[in-house]
């Protein structure tokens, strides 16, 4: 999907609020994968989850150095999506490690896909940060892996996690909705109306379904 942004002053403040988003998001995903090392089986595994944490603060401190470079306060453009992030992870909380990994899994995948997506629309400064933050890197690898080898040990962890997962991702798109919705994503990127932006936010919920099913898939799970 590419397009030109849409008229600068609407383009700016969609910008702002992708890039306020994208900055709490990140700082959440180091919070979550702090905390849910205490689920860690192994100090291995305990080790694991902070290394990912830290890539997810350093993604944090990226986003925010461009909101500085446009001359946008990081903690005033985050504000708006705090409520709305955080609720998405109180519904989202897992039970055990397996589920932690699951969730940090699908989480950083699903969001990837989302921005990735939404970067064929922007310019290329910051289709660059995108793709620097949200790149499938050593984290996604080691999560996919670290998945694949608890559900060979324990075959019987696939029907939970398969379900997991899936709440998980209609969590997720629900979330993408909303958000989508409330600051008018896609029409003050793109400049279409309502109900072409309507279309184009329908035709990306399919993109994230399908490429979530592959990646189950490869897990030997049910998308």
């Amino acid at each position: 999907m590419s397009t030109s942004p849409a008229e600068p002053a609407r383009y700016n403040l969609f910008l702002r609020d992708l890039l306020g988003v994208m900055a709490y998001g990140e700082l959440s995903a180091f919070e979550r994968l702090s905390s849910d090392a205490r689920y860690s089986p192994t100090l291995h595994d305990r080790a694991v989850l902070g290394r990912l944490a830290v890539i997810e603060f350093q993604h944090f401190e990226l986003v925010c150095a461009k909101l500085a470079e446009m001359g946008i306060d990081a903690e005033e453009a985050m504000l708006p999506f705090q409520p709305s992030v955080d609720h998405f992870h109180e519904r989202t909380r897992p039970a055990d490690w397996h589920e932690s990994l699951m969730k940090a899994y699908v989480i950083d995948t699903v969001s990837a896909d989302f921005y990735r997506s939404i970067s064929g629309y922007v310019d290329a400064e910051t289709a660059g940060l995108i793709e620097l933050v949200q790149a499938a890197g050593d984290a996604t690898v080691v999560l996919r892996d670290r998945l694949k080898a608890a559900l060979a040990d324990d075959p019987r962890l696939a029907s939970r996690l398969a379900l997991w997962a899936r709440r998980l991702l209609g969590e997720a798109i629900t979330q993408a909705q909303r958000v989508s919705v409330e600051h008018a994503f896609l029409g003050g990127l793109t400049g279409a109306d309502e109900a072409r932006a309507g279309e184009l936010a329908r035709a990306l919920t399919a993109e994230l379904a399908a490429a979530h099913s592959r990646r189950m898939s490869e897990l030997g799970l049910a998308g």
